[in-house]
Formats: structure tokens, sequence, C-alpha cells
């Protein structure tokens, strides 16, 4: 891969340049509106840093949650803005619109070394839009912020598998750089992908086996195991005639699943028991029960602790570990356990056999945080769940490929 990276353009010089980031500040919020997982915020702040340090006028720009092309107070960047201010010891602004006057007053006015950010660029539909055309339009907006001097800087990992205006327009309109961050995750993933050392163990959960069905196919030719476990893990079991009873379930997958199977064969590794509940609720009855053992108008939840002794035992083998997707509902304490196991397993890996070990982002990396577990563990968490999957799929990241142009 090659193209200019944020060192290249700190050689360059940015002291009273306008440099225009967009970074991933896309972070669970509890219901009063309070960040409960920082992780991308802090995995944002080297880049953020080193250009406040050069003497930039630094422009932020990210997404958060969904808003669907409309203004949203739930979904203001706020949060962020406080966070950022906080964690960077310095006041950060944040403009009352996107790329409208309050945005470029605000530009207009910042001082060498200043930060402000931007508002949520999904409140203007056209971020997301498929009309090229309009995605332009947007993309001239956000690039005027940037004056005539300025530069684009790609730092939000986690979108770079969007086409999407700030993530892929405005780096045509901009001289294009990386960031620390995505340089460090696409570093990270292409020694994965390229040159794994073996054995090489993939860990995969989640809810459906059609999100991951493209990386089960690129990595199971590639690693010696694929551990399945999480709600796509049912849909496995039903190929295999396990009757799941109510757990999450994707009928029109079981062919695919059969064939999986049958393809791939001992490398695909699956539970051997599971943890039933009589409702999907943290007060629900429990018990931990065989594959063939759920109870009638039960579910399942999480995978039981012989499946997490099996687990460890091959990750306990493991040079290299990619990790995606939790092992059960992690939320919820009773079916945390799966979760909890398998990740200590994987830090094991990493301490007592000096195994490589990346956690693949998304819940995989909330769930570290949330079950209180060392994140320094770990080789490496990244901070892009559909990106770091995609990538090591094979395909080609809008985001990244715009970088190289």
């Amino acid at each position: 891969m090659a193209f200019k990276t944020l060192d290249d353009l700190l050689a360059e010089g940015v002291e009273s340049r306008h440099i225009l980031v967009r970074s991933d500040f896309n972070v669970p919020l509890d219901d009063e509106g309070n960040i409960t997982d920082p992780g991308r915020i802090t995995a944002s702040l080297p880049t953020i840093k080193a250009l406040v340090e050069g003497g930039a006028k630094v422009i932020l720009s990210a997404h958060l949650g969904r808003p669907k092309g409309e203004v949203n107070e739930k979904y203001s960047l706020a949060p962020v803005a406080e966070a950022l201010s906080e964690a960077l010891g310095q006041y950060v602004a944040l403009a009352g619109d996107v790329s409208g006057e309050d945005a470029h007053e605000r530009a207009n006015g910042l001082n060498d070394g200043d930060v402000m950010l931007i508002e949520n660029v999904r409140f203007d539909p056209r971020e997301t839009s498929k009309d090229e055309s309009e995605r332009g339009a947007f993309a001239d907006e956000l690039v005027a912020l940037a004056a005539d001097n300025g530069a684009f800087v790609s730092d939000g990992f986690g979108v770079v598998h969007r086409a999407q205006t700030s993530v892929y327009d405005v780096a045509t309109r901009l001289p294009a750089y990386a960031g620390k961050l995505v340089q460090k995750e696409l570093d990270v993933l292409s020694s994965v992908a390229k040159e794994p050392e073996h054995p090489y163990v993939v860990v995969l959960g989640g809810s459906k086996v059609s999100d991951k069905l493209g990386v089960i196919e690129a990595l199971a030719d590639k690693a010696d195991h694929v551990i399945i476990g999480g709600g796509m893990c049912y849909t496995f079991l039903a190929a295999q005639g396990y009757d799941v009873q109510k757990s999450l379930l994707q009928e029109e997958m079981i062919d695919t699943c059969k064939g999986l199977l049958e393809r791939f064969g001992d490398k695909l590794v699956l539970p051997v028991d599971l943890v039933a509940a009589s409702e999907f609720s943290a007060d629900a009855e429990v018990k931990t029960v065989e594959l063939d053992g759920i109870p009638e108008g039960w579910l399942s939840t999480d995978i039981g602790p012989k499946s997490v002794e099996k687990f460890a035992g091959i990750l306990a083998e493991s040079k290299t570990v990619f990790w995606n997707g939790p092992m059960g509902v992690f939320e919820m304490e009773p079916f945390s356990k799966g979760t909890a196991g398998v990740a200590q397993a994987i830090i094991d890996a990493t301490a007592k056999n000096g195994s490589f070990t990346v956690v693949g982002g998304g819940d995989s990396a909330a769930s570290v945080r949330v079950l209180g577990l060392d994140e320094e563990g770990f080789s490496h968490i990244s901070t892009g769940g559909g990106a770091s999957l995609e990538f090591l799929e094979g395909k080609e990241l809008p985001g990244v490929a715009v970088l190289e142009a």
C-alpha cells in the first residue's frame, strides 16, 4: 500500500494550515447521553496531538449513530467534544452545524493549535447518498472549511470501508494522508492477512452467519482453526441436526452452513455445550446444557464451560489469533462467561505463547472493556469491526484506495 502518511504531512509543515481530519467518534452512549466506552476517542488522540503540536488549525469530522440524514439531538457530538476537551487538555469547540455558517465562522476563527469539531456528518443526508453529485456538493462544502492551503487526514479506520462523503469524496479534493490510527491498523491487519504465523486461529462470534459468510470462506482457507460462537453458532448447530429451540437462527442459511461444514470439516470448531435461558432477560432461569438439551421454549444465550475449555485448548497452541464477535450476550452478566473465558484464553496465549493477537473491533473490543479485561493483554485492539473484516476478506476499502490514488 503506497500512500502518504501524517509523517509526510508534518514534514511538509502544518503550521497555520487548516487540516480537516475524518475521525471515528462513533462511541456508545447510555440513556443519559454519557459515553460508556471512550476507546475510539482515545485511539484518535495521537493524530490530533501531532497536528496541534505542529501548529495546525484542526477541524475534526465524524459521525455518531444513525440519524438517517436528519438533525437529531440524540446523536449530537456534544459529549464527544466534551470528552476531547478533557483528553487534550484544551477546549474543543463544537460547531452548531455540519458545513453551514457556524462551522465556517468557527473554522475561520481558529488560531494555530486550536481544535474544533463539526456536528455529526450524518445529519446531512448527502454524507451517505448513493448519488455522486450530491456527495460531491457536500464534499465541496466540507473542503471549503479547510481554506486554500488545507489538507485532509483520514484517521477513522472504522469507516474506511464506506464510500461516503467525509471519507472518500473529500479525499479526492484535498491533498490526502493516512493518520496514525489508520496507518497502524493497516500495518497490523496486513501482517495478519499476508504472513500469519501458524498455528493461526480465527475466533468468530456475532449474531448472523450472513454477516460473516465472506470472512469464514476467506479465512478458513488460511487459518488452522476457525472457532465459531455467538448467535451465529446456532445456525451451524441446526445444520448438524440439533434443535436450537428459540435460539437465534437464520433458517435460510442452514444449507449454506451444511456446505461450509462439508467443505472445511474439522477446521470449523463449534461449541460442545451451551448456556440456556428461559427467556431473553438477565433475570431468566439459566442452566448449562448439552447441545441437544435446550429445554422446549427456551433459548441459548452463551456457550458453556466445556466449550470455553475446548476453545482455550486450541488457543493455547496458537501463534496468531484474530477475534471478531462475542461468544454470547456479554452485556448481561449471566451470559458473559463465554466471552470472558475465550478473551482470557487469548490474553493467556499472548502472554504465555507469544502469540500475536488481534481483537477485530466492534462488539469484541467493547466486550473487553465492559468485562474489565486487560486491554494491554492483546497485541492490538482494532477500532473497526466491519473494516477489519472486509480487509481480511480481501475487499477493497474505498477510504484506503482513495489515499493510494
